[in-house]
């Protein structure tokens, strides 16, 4: 046997090492072992091969195979994927820092990944090579490699530097040029994308890939014509996604070159990004159909483009606009245009928008502005327009046309040209009648003043002195009313003007307040001659108020006939009517008819407010011819019947003195005493004293008297004489009129007789006099005295003047037992309806509905009750229906609410009705009830902000959402002060947008 004394060399896989002969059996074992993991690790075994190099690096001390080991190790981690296979690789390079497969552990790291496309891995460990250190041959693989890596990282930059290094290259060439095309295309590069693309067009397996990018690129190059072709080329070979792309790029290729018929069916194709367009997908197509003259289609698009602020929005908008017009929907072109004017992107389209949307305020009315101010802020904005003079008459007529008069006059103020002191004269007029039919009537005096100062039109200034007559009468100032009316009077024959054929009426009531009977007559007869059946109502009362003026004239007999006329012609305070002729009757010395005329009173009117006048008339009328038994039967039934009527002191004190001058003395002092106990301080008590005195003087029991009078609190024996003289002396100042002195020295009674004679009489005139001069506040305790007494001549009025400070205080529960007092023992018509308008208003405010509602309903059952207080009883039923959930109730009070009301509660009125139209989805309906709101009273901006967002609705319902969202938008902009409703369109507009953002891209789904 030979022995071999050299080194044997063994090469394994381009490893080497030098083995002594003498080494041991275990060594050369080691190295089979090696070998074997080499093998496994070759045949992708890598989990077996890594542990078998673990147990070779473990049990061989030799340096250099225990790094080839580490190596191995770490590279079956990368591609076993375990956790620390990273930090292996690093520990190899780190431990071992002269081995030769330094270069070759990264590389090889960064192939693998690259190969099993972890790109962003194999970009971390190529960034690690040493290309120096690298053979020719494994540059272009590095530098391609490392090149996509950057790529699909998109870092371009980096991308492009290596696979620049690549582009000649028989192996990645090709490749290189693509990826830099693309990059190019991504960078809006688009005339080197095109080059690179060119260059690799020609390939096959690039063809296909290439000929949407080149579409394109020529597409935003410009090449519209060249991407048509391509595109369409493409389009029966493209997957869904693609021929949606290439259906948008030969869309709006025909778009771009004016041929909109041909765009249209491709832009149509357009599936949207991700299933969604956005607002310049819309505008395109929209516009498309625009210039096709295809509106409806044209607005189904342009309306999709929600919240735009930029150009093509601005554009949008005006052609919308411009499409609502050929469609003839004014109130939808009006917001496209509003929008486009609030842009500026092209100050021409915003002139022109602006310009338009002044005109359509103007026609129609505006819910955000009045027309006015929109008129008025065009020519701000445009002083050197060519349309100014057409804007300038348009706006002196809207100041008109828009009832907005309150916003009209601050407008006109101070602009001093002919037309607008003509337009001043009109709406100071038009001021004046509202603030007149909300019962304001100083306010309203200062404008038919003020429309007097500017008499330049002879219809207005006849009527502003009318109305301004009018409301002095309303203020009790009658001799200015007289002038007033007499001065209309001359005017208005020259003039044509709805007041003057009820000019006679008014002259006649005015008269009658100043006593002048003899002229009332004349023109209540002129009045009644011109106005025959035409009006029942003014014609009845006319027969009423003549009867009463021949009545204090003591002209009896002309007095019954209008009475008879007034019976004749209508049921209204007929009772009235009827009671007055009684009452003449006696006065014309025929007491037997005045007796059968009030017993057939009494039997007739069993529910008339004068059936305990007519017993007590009837009572002494039958004293008078000396009946006394049938008058005390009757003063009986007055006093059982109608125990809270001011009658009954006075008929207890009748029948008092009917015993008395009979000589029934015993019965007498009953009901003298009566009336001295249960109506104290009345003049009625201190009559009965009186009287009862003498009885008692004449029975010799003036003890008896002197006990008695000690119990009445208001009677002081000794004082009597100076009470009587300290209270005419303040009478006199009070009928003299002089109201100061008149006020302190019922005063000065009151203070220096607390229990004095005349107390009632004395509070009640002190009160009148306080409440004349607007101090309800002073009024009030001397009312509070009247009504604590019982019932009396001033009751009624006592009661009407407090309840009446109360309510204009709000305070509401002070206010409703005053009112169901009044109510009860009113006399007068006028303040029963007073009582029972006020009570369901304040029963409304406390939120007791179903109260409210009941007299609403008692007050709709008086014909004679005007317009203002129909409108009031209606409104509140209404109301009350909307808030007890009785929807259908309201509906048909909100309907008769708009048939009498005016002002605010009319515009209330008006939004219930599209209100009601939307909730039955007649949404057309709805919006043009929305705009007749916008129109007719724009002043009364909650409703003008409620309507709007009612409008929202609506339109979104048809499927607008333009309209809708600007809508929105605009009331969350500019009522701010209505926090309830912009609470409401807040809401609103979330949810549309919420809905919207689902289709189109350019919507954020938040509302924003």
């Amino acid at each position: 046997m030979i022995k071999i004394n050299r080194v044997a060399v063994i090469v394994a896989l381009g490893f080497s090492y030098q083995i002594s002969a003498q080494q041991s059996a275990a060594y050369t074992s080691d190295l089979v072992d090696y070998q074997k993991a080499l093998s496994l690790y070759n045949n992708q075994q890598y989990m077996a091969a890594q542990t078998l190099f673990s147990n070779v690096k473990k049990q061989h001390k030799d340096e250099g195979l225990q790094s080839d080991c580490t190596y191995y190790i770490a590279n079956c981690a990368v591609r076993l994927n375990q956790q620390n296979a990273d930090r292996l690789v690093e520990d190899f390079v780190e431990d071992y820092p002269t081995s030769t497969k330094r270069n070759t552990a990264f590389l090889d790291v960064a192939d693998y990944y690259f190969t099993n496309g972890k790109y962003a891995y194999a970009r971390k460990w190529y960034e690690k090579v040493d290309e120096s250190g690298l053979a020719y041959s494994d540059k272009e693989k590095f530098y391609f490699n490392n090149g996509y890596s950057a790529f699909t990282a998109k870092q371009y930059s980096e991308a492009k530097k290596y696979l620049s290094r690549v582009e000649s290259s028989k192996t990645y060439g090709s490749q290189a040029k693509y990826y830099i095309g693309y990059m190019a295309y991504e960078g809006d590069d688009y005339n080197q994308a095109n080059a690179y693309f060119d260059q690799v067009s020609h390939q096959e397996k690039y063809k296909e890939k290439l000929s949407y990018y080149q579409a394109d690129l020529n597409f935003k190059l410009g090449n519209f014509e060249k991407a048509i072709q391509l595109a369409k080329a493409q389009l029966k070979k493209g997957n869904r996604d693609e021929v949606s792309e290439l259906s948008k790029i030969i869309g709006e290729s025909y778009f771009n070159l004016n041929q909109y018929a041909e765009a249209i069916p491709y832009l149509k194709a357009y599936k949207g990004k991700r299933g969604k367009w956005n607002n310049t997908d819309f505008y395109q197509l929209g516009y498309a159909y625009y210039k096709q003259g295809d509106y409806v289609n044209a607005v189904s698009e342009f309306n999709k483009i929600i919240g735009g602020t930029n150009s093509i929005a601005q554009n949008a908008y005006y052609h919308l606009g411009e499409s609502y017009i050929k469609l003839d929907k004014k109130q939808e072109a009006l917001n496209a245009f509003r929008n486009a004017s609030q842009m500026d992107f092209d100050v021409k389209i915003q002139e022109d928008a602006f310009l338009n949307y002044a005109k359509i305020s103007y026609e129609i009315g505006n819910a955000y502005q009045s027309a006015p101010q929109v008129l008025t802020g065009y020519l701000d904005k445009y002083p050197k327009s060519a349309h100014r003079d057409e804007i300038e008459t348009l706006l002196i007529d809207s100041y008109i046309t828009s009832k907005n008069y309150k916003e009209a006059l601050r407008l006109l103020e101070g602009k001093n040209s002919f037309e607008n002191k003509v337009a001043y004269q009109k709406v100071a007029f038009y001021r004046g009648l509202e603030l007149y039919n909300e019962s304001l009537f100083l306010e309203a005096n200062n404008m038919f003043e003020a429309s007097l100062k500017e008499p330049r039109d002879p219809n207005y200034t006849a009527r502003a002195t009318f109305w301004k007559a009018e409301t002095d009468y309303n203020l009790t100032n009658y001799d200015e009313a007289l002038i007033g009316f007499q001065q209309f009077k001359q005017q208005a024959e020259a003039t044509t003007t709805p007041e003057y054929e009820n000019i006679d009426y008014n002259l006649a009531y005015t008269y009658f307040k100043l006593k002048n009977y003899d002229q009332a007559t004349t023109n209540f007869n002129a009045f009644i001659a011109a106005t025959k059946q035409r009006d029942n109502v003014r014609l009845n009362d006319a027969y009423l108020r003549l009867g009463d003026a021949f009545f204090v004239s003591s002209n009896y007999q002309n007095a019954i006939n209008a009475y008879e006329s007034a019976i004749k012609l209508s049921n209204t305070e007929s009772d009235y009517a009827f009671f007055q002729k009684a009452i003449s009757a006696g006065y014309l010395g025929n007491d037997a008819k005045k007796i059968r005329e009030l017993e057939d009173f009494i039997l007739e009117y069993q529910k008339s407010k004068l059936r305990d006048d007519a017993m007590y008339e009837l009572g002494n009328t039958l004293v008078k011819v000396n009946q006394t038994d049938r008058a005390m039967a009757y003063y009986d039934r007055l006093n059982s019947e109608y125990r809270m009527s001011s009658f009954v002191p006075k008929s207890l004190l009748r029948q008092g003195l009917v015993y008395y001058n009979g000589n029934k003395n015993e019965q007498a002092l009953t009901k003298f005493k009566k009336v001295a106990g249960d109506y104290e301080g009345t003049p009625e008590a201190v009559q009965a004293v009186a009287t009862a005195r003498l009885i008692y003087i004449d029975m010799g029991r003036v003890n008896d008297y002197a006990n008695w009078v000690k119990t009445l609190n208001y009677v002081e024996v000794t004082d009597a004489d100076l009470d009587n003289a300290t209270y005419e002396a303040a009478e006199k100042q009070y009928l003299d009129n002089n109201s100061d002195k008149a006020i302190r020295q019922f005063n000065g009674y009151l203070n220096q007789f607390p229990n004095g004679i005349h107390l009632l009489q004395a509070h009640f005139y002190v009160a009148q006099l306080y409440y004349k001069q607007n101090l309800a506040a002073n009024a009030a305790p001397h009312y509070e005295y009247v009504i604590n007494t019982p019932q009396n001549e001033f009751t009624e009025v006592a009661l009407s003047r407090l309840s009446q400070y109360h309510l204009e205080a709000k305070n509401w529960e002070k206010a409703i037992p005053l009112l169901k007092r009044l109510e009860d023992e009113a006399s007068l018509p006028q303040n029963v309806v007073f009582a029972q308008s006020n009570l369901m208003k304040a029963n409304y405010q406390l939120e007791l509905y179903s109260e409210a509602v009941t007299y609403a309903e008692k007050v709709l059952t008086n014909s004679k009750i005007d317009n203002k207080i129909k409108g009031d009883a209606h409104i509140i039923i209404a109301r009350s229906a909307m808030k007890t959930g009785h929807e259908n109730k309201a509906k048909l009070a909100y309907t008769q609410v708009e048939s009498v009301a005016t002002g605010e509660t009319a515009a209330e009125a008006l939004y219930y009705n599209a209100y009601f139209k939307h909730k039955e989805g007649a949404y057309e309906a709805s919006n043009a009830t929305v705009q007749k709101l916008a129109k007719d009273f724009s002043g009364y901006k909650y409703y003008s902000a409620k309507g709007l967002v009612l409008m929202a609705k609506n339109f979104y319902a048809l499927n607008d959402a333009f309209q809708a969202t600007y809508i929105l938008e605009s009331v969350i902009e500019n009522f701010k002060e209505f926090s309830d409703v912009v609470d409401e369109a807040t809401n609103e507009l979330k949810s549309i947008k919420a809905n919207e953002a689902k289709t189109n891209s350019s919507v954020q789904p938040d509302g924003n």
